[in-house]
């Protein structure tokens, strides 16, 4: 797999993001390094849930769904 579709949980809120990347371990690295302003006072972070995909278009439109109404569903119920 090359592209992947991730979830982190943050530590303080709770909240979930969702986001696709090549290397997700090394993006939530970055997240955690406070490199990504939307995410600084979320930190830390944890990943708690990623997907491999062939090609950039099939992770990006999973990424649309999980963020959705339906994915946030999907991702409760898989994170049980």
């Amino acid at each position: 797999m090359r592209y992947f579709v991730y979830a982190l949980r943050g530590i303080k809120d709770r909240k979930l993001y969702v986001g696709y990347s090549e290397n997700p371990e090394r993006r939530l690295k970055q997240h955690n390094a406070g490199e990504t302003k939307s995410l600084f006072r979320r930190r830390p972070l944890v990943l708690i849930y990623k997907e491999g995909f062939k090609n950039e278009l099939e992770a990006r439109r999973r990424e649309r769904f999980l963020k959705s109404g339906q994915g946030r569903k999907f991702l409760k119920e898989v994170l049980r």
